[in-house]
């Protein structure tokens, strides 16, 4: 049912923007080059946008690696305050500078979502704009969802997303990587621990522990994570900033 969501939201966006289905398919290729970087990913294979386009299509324009697969898995983290910290003697402490949670509405076309609600508070909250961030996990349960996320998190403007894919933008070694786990799409699915699961690869990121796929002095970043479904939009949304 989700994967005909997301190809309804895919094909009206390039109806509107001009997206194209290479674009979308950039998005798997990247991700999978980034999980092929991960001992935890579900899938290691690196695959080229030309692989992700021939394989079998699930719902048009989604081929198989433009899916998520749902997975085993499990994720853990310890929060505890400052002062506990300094008495354990953490040395690498990652800060959680904003946290916020919203549920979503049936809202009208060309309303603002919970994404954009959620990432808007959220940089508010911790005092920073988009162009501060230096790595981000999202909630790439589709490819295309990744490319309308850029534009919800208000990484680029609207109908823009397909171009941060082009420009290299998103990828390892770019501006911003975006997914450097690989994503949902390759490190896998897991559903309850797919949120802990970003929160863990940024807190190793900024903590400089991600061996071949480190984001060189990275000291922000953004979690971005969602699930289910109301109307246009997710059910409920989650944006997360963490802090070296």
């Amino acid at each position: 049912m989700f994967m005909d969501i997301y190809a309804q939201m895919a094909r009206a966006h390039m109806e509107a923007y001009g997206t194209t289905v290479e674009q979308y398919a950039g998005v798997s290729a990247k991700n999978s080059f980034h999980g092929s970087l991960n001992p935890r990913a579900q899938f290691r294979e690196a695959l080229t946008v030309e692989q992700v386009l021939a394989q079998p299509m699930i719902a048009e324009p989604l081929t198989r690696s433009m899916c998520s697969p749902i997975g085993d898995g499990a994720a853990a983290v310890v929060v505890m305050s400052e002062r506990k910290a300094r008495e354990l003697g953490v040395s690498q402490p990652v800060q959680v500078v904003s946290s916020v949670l919203r549920s979503g509405w049936d809202h009208g076309p060309g309303e603002p979502g919970t994404g954009e609600i959620c990432s808007g508070e959220a940089y508010e909250e911790a005092g920073i704009g988009p162009e501060d961030l230096d790595v981000i996990e999202l909630h790439d349960a589709s490819a295309p969802s990744e490319v309308l996320t850029y534009e919800s998190l208000s990484l680029c403007g609207k109908g823009e997303g397909g171009r941060m894919i082009d420009e290299g933008v998103t990828r390892l070694g770019g501006r911003c990587p975006v997914n450097t786990s690989g994503g949902l799409l390759r490190k896998g699915h897991p559903i309850g621990a797919t949120g802990i699961a970003q929160i863990v690869e940024l807190t190793e990121q900024l903590q400089g522990r991600s061996g071949e796929r480190q984001v060189a002095g990275a000291k922000i970043g953004l979690a971005h994570n969602g699930g289910g479904t109301i109307g246009p939009d997710a059910a409920a949304m989650c944006v997360t900033i963490l802090k070296a």
